[in-house]
């Protein structure tokens, strides 16, 4: 093996828990929020928690994973998870994503 190589080991896909909806980010508003358009058919407005925003970016075409709002679900959700391409890629071959 040639040095800096370090095998990665196969992670588990997060699948969607109840409540959770997959999305695709379709634009940055700015200050943490963005336009999703979600599996069901509707497009939210999403905002990045606190604790997300500092580890991770996420830019427009990306898949995420939302959780709706108790209050105004058809409206607004959080970002709870950002997919990465093989996983993106994962969930629309098991039917997950349906855009």
């Amino acid at each position: 093996m040639s040095r800096g190589y370090v095998p990665q080991e196969p992670r588990r896909v997060r699948t969607p828990r109840r409540g959770e909806i997959p999305a695709v980010v379709e634009q940055i508003l700015g200050h943490g929020k963005l336009r999703v358009r979600c599996t069901d058919g509707k497009i939210r407005l999403g905002r990045i928690p606190g604790k997300m925003k500092k580890r991770i970016w996420i830019r427009e075409g990306d898949v995420v994973l939302v959780k709706p709002w108790e209050f105004q679900s058809d409206e607004k959700a959080d970002i709870v998870w950002r997919y990465t391409r093989n996983e993106a890629n994962w969930l629309e071959k098991r039917g997950y994503l349906t855009l």
